[in-house]
């Protein structure tokens, strides 16, 4: 599969491409951004997908994040997918901004009609990387690929990592939606991607039920930030320590560093702040 280079722009020392590609899985053009650092010049460098959350585009933190700073010095290349299909003309995707467009919640949908493309899942777990790995060969390793992701795309990360034990060199998140089951956000996307009693479904989506069902004889390492300052913290949104106590449960909770950053609320600041921080505990596995 082919992509378009919309754009090269000069980072850090490395180039961030901002590509297009026509998807079967979402059946639309998605647009990412792929920032390559300096020593993809000379060979093939590890990869960290970057999942982000509502509302936002594969170029929110590539041009917000930083994470570009770190993943220089590191040789890493950065992948930053969008959250959703865009311009599928499903009744009801643009309506709000928490469910459709930007809000993909990286789920296969099972529900009518949003199962004719909203399908990040299977985007973000295979098509994608299939695609990016054939057509950037010299460039990227497709044997150490880690994620991480934010709010939504926390959720994303967490647990698409948690559903494919070995696949990935590790995870991190900011502020994920840790628990969506028993968060408004979650449970609005869940009703409308998967119908409101297929509440099997929903827990296979849920990092907080699936961590309880982590086999022992895999590594399990994980790195999660929330600020005291997110408002969406206060209001149920993310959960973390439901995640942590699920993480207790199931006798690895010594695995989980949830660190609560003072006074840091839901924003790039926040990301920006600890994403140095994130790339350099993801190179820790990447490089090892």
């Amino acid at each position: 599969m082919s992509f378009t280079t919309n754009a090269t722009i000069a980072s850090f020392g490395g180039k961030l491409l901002k590509l297009s590609h026509e998807a079967k899985s979402t059946n639309c053009t998605m647009g990412l951004n792929l920032y390559l650092p300096p020593q993809a010049e000379k060979g093939k460098v590890p990869v960290l997908f970057y999942l982000s959350g509502l509302t936002c585009t594969g170029d929110n933190c590539a041009e917000k994040g930083f994470f570009q700073h770190k993943a220089s010095e590191k040789g890493i290349a950065v992948v930053y997918p969008d959250t959703s299909p865009r311009g599928l003309n499903v009744e009801g995707e643009d309506e709000s901004y928490d469910f459709g467009t930007g809000a993909g919640f990286y789920v296969d949908a099972t529900r009518e009609p949003w199962n004719k493309g909203y399908n990040m899942y299977s985007y973000i777990t295979s098509e994608l990387p299939s695609a990016l790995f054939d057509a950037f060969s010299d460039k990227l390793d497709a044997d150490r690929v880690s994620l991480t992701g934010h709010s939504m795309g926390g959720h994303g990360a967490l647990t698409i990592f948690l559903r494919n034990p070995g696949k990935y060199k590790s995870c991190s998140a900011f502020a994920p939606i840790a628990n969506p089951i028993n968060a408004p956000w979650g449970q609005k996307a869940f009703k409308g991607y998967f119908g409101e009693e297929d509440k099997g479904k929903w827990k296979e989506h849920d990092a907080t039920e699936l961590v309880k069902k982590w086999p022992k004889e895999q590594t399990l390492d994980l790195l999660i930030d929330v600020g005291t300052g997110d408002n969406f913290y206060k209001q149920g949104q993310l959960l973390p320590e439901n995640f942590v106590d699920a993480a207790k449960e199931a006798g690895v909770a010594d695995k989980v560093k949830l660190r609560f950053q003072p006074d840091y609320d839901h924003s790039y600041y926040f990301m920006a702040s600890f994403a140095d921080e994130h790339v350099e505990y993801a190179a820790k596995f990447l490089e090892a």
